[in-house]
């Protein structure tokens, strides 16, 4: 997998290195394998799917998530950018690593109780995760565990979302 992400330095700005996972998407295997590997992090230690929705953070979770939430035969539900969602949303803003950000989900999308795993490409501050756990809780659900393609461990992205306690991650790579 790790020589299937190109890393592209000084984008989206000086400094930042970003991980393009596009020649990852466009090998069937390998991207069948990171969508599988996703998904199991929403089963228990016998296989049995223990979440009712996968939700995937914009844009390049919507990629991921969808179809770990179809391997594990539930629902997805894409958490998006302000402003890009019709009728009654939760918002939140927060900062990021380079800027800040508001995110958005449809209150109706998730349902009080539910157990939610959240799928994106890369943890880094922690500070999208956060704030999409809050938008989850905000809709009454619970957010069981957090699935990412890669982890930047030099940033502090496991303690800003209190990984360790209740909340399990799942970091496919390590970086």
């Amino acid at each position: 997998m790790d020589r299937l992400v190109v890393d592209v330095p000084d984008f989206p700005e000086p400094g930042v290195v970003f991980k393009d996972i596009t020649p990852l998407l466009a090998d069937p295997e390998g991207f069948a394998a990171v969508v599988a590997a996703l998904a199991d992090a929403g089963r228990d230690a016998d296989g049995t799917v223990v979440v009712d929705k996968v939700v995937g953070m914009e844009a390049r979770g919507f990629i991921l998530g969808a179809p770990a939430a179809l391997a594990l035969g539930v629902g997805f539900v894409p958490v998006r950018k302000a402003g890009k969602l019709p009728g009654d949303v939760h918002a939140v803003s927060y900062d990021l690593e380079y800027g800040q950000a508001t995110l958005e989900v449809h209150c109706h999308a998730i349902a009080p109780g539910e157990r939610v795993l959240l799928v994106d490409d890369v943890l880094a501050t922690g500070g999208t995760v956060a704030a999409t756990r809050d938008l989850v809780a905000a809709c009454g659900a619970v957010t069981t565990g957090v699935a990412v393609l890669m982890e930047l461990s030099f940033l502090p992205g496991r303690a800003t979302i209190g990984a360790g306690g209740e909340l399990d991650v799942t970091a496919l790579s390590t970086v």
